[in-house]
């Protein structure tokens, strides 16, 4: 079958190449976004400008996916999908380019910008359109195979932006960051078949579904945990850096161990979600807060923080497929829908958790940032228990 079949035909046939293709479309943009974490350091010294500052190239960029998630479905819903993802793919590798030769941290957040409309409209568009690419029976298998396009980033971006920001300079980073957009927009391309846009489909808005009962008190928790652990993750290299005490090498194998943690704590996620969802959304955050209090306290240990970095890491890998898995079992009626809510509320909170961390940091260093996250995630435990405890029907 050609690359421009109808979308019916492919519900009938997997069309697993396409899958492939959307999976390595989400790892680029996921290791795009999460690049500066780990290049922080040397971006704010070549541009001139603190690492407060420099941070704001994730905040623009989670403030814009944020305003997409809300209004790309809309606004492309008479365009064939197939069309729509292949210009989010372009996206990413402009914006990759415009970062890797900006004379200045204003083509740096403008790239990052064009990386936040590209990061928001994929993401909202890529489930409804896995959907689309297998029969019905094989869904969770494809969008498994999409989503790890997440975890496989979690664990190359952060290590490997490090490692090679120090060995080839962080500009050639995101050259090679676009490399891989250009693959990923090559092989959709071949693969993505046409998908005229499904008209008949009414669906809620977010708004609408915000009213639901239990549904705000949710949806701060949700906000409260992943700012928390953004807040965290974005000034990680500052933190290992001035307070551990670590060089490149060190850095570089931490990063590596939080992110293969992460990618270990995604798979046994399941196992614990399909014996309790609200004791496994209560637990994360909880272990994730204490964590950040041992961050703080035994700062100095280089040892002791890559067990702690790593612990963390593989605390929070169950966090996006447990409230994946709590939308679909709270509002299996809206569950595109509802999926666009979660994405909006992850945008919103590493928007928040950004821009406090740099805030944060700038005043107290990045001790004060570990401490303001870890309060956040204990705040986000009692947030979740209550609500859980309050709203049986959430289960």
């Amino acid at each position: 079958m050609n690359a421009v079949q109808q979308a019916s035909t492919a519900q009938e046939k997997p069309q697993w190449g396409a899958v492939f293709s959307m999976a390595l479309g989400v790892f680029g943009l996921v290791t795009a976004e999460f690049l500066p974490a780990s290049l922080l350091t040397p971006m704010a010294a070549s541009l001139g400008v603190t690492e407060g500052v420099t941070g704001q190239a994730v905040t623009v960029t989670a403030i814009f996916a944020l305003l997409t998630s809300f209004f790309s479905a809309s606004a492309t819903r008479k365009r064939d999908r197939r069309g729509v993802m292949l210009l989010f793919s372009l996206m990413l590798i402009v914006s990759n380019l415009l970062v890797a030769f900006a004379p200045n941290l204003t083509f740096i957040l403008v790239g990052r910008v064009l990386l936040g409309i590209a990061l928001g409209g994929f993401w909202t568009l890529a489930a409804a359109t896995t959907m689309r690419l297998v029969p019905e029976a094989m869904i969770p298998r494809a969008l498994s195979i999409v989503f790890s396009g997440v975890s496989v980033a979690t664990i190359v971006a952060a290590p490997m932006g490090s490692y090679f920001g120090h060995l080839l300079g962080w500009r050639n980073v995101f050259v090679a960051a676009s490399l891989i957009g250009v693959v990923g927009l090559l092989w959709q391309i071949v693969a993505l078949p046409k998908m005229p846009p499904q008209l008949s489909g009414r669906g809620s808005s977010l708004f609408s579904l915000m009213r639901r009962p239990g549904m705000q008190t949710a949806l701060l928790a949700i906000i409260l945990v992943f700012s928390g652990h953004f807040a965290f993750f974005t000034y990680l290299r500052p933190f290992l850096e001035s307070v551990t005490g670590v060089g490149v090498n060190g850095l570089s194998a931490i990063l590596l161990g939080f992110g293969v943690a992460n990618f270990a704590g995604t798979l046994i996620a399941g196992v614990l979600l399909e014996r309790n969802l609200h004791r496994t959304l209560i637990a994360m955050p909880l272990a994730m807060g204490l964590l950040g209090v041992g961050l703080v306290v035994m700062g100095s240990a280089p040892l002791v923080d890559a067990v702690l970095v790593a612990l963390w890491g593989m605390a929070f890998g169950a966090v996006p497929v447990g409230w994946s898995t709590w939308i679909t079992r709270t509002m299996p009626d809206e569950a595109e829908s509802g999926g666009g809510l979660l994405v909006a509320s992850i945008q919103l909170a590493i928007t928040i958790g950004a821009a406090a961390g740099g805030v944060i940091f700038n005043v107290t260093g990045a001790k004060g940032v570990f401490m303001g996250s870890a309060v956040a995630l204990l705040i986000a435990t009692l947030t979740i228990y209550a609500a859980l405890r309050a709203k049986p029907v959430m289960a």
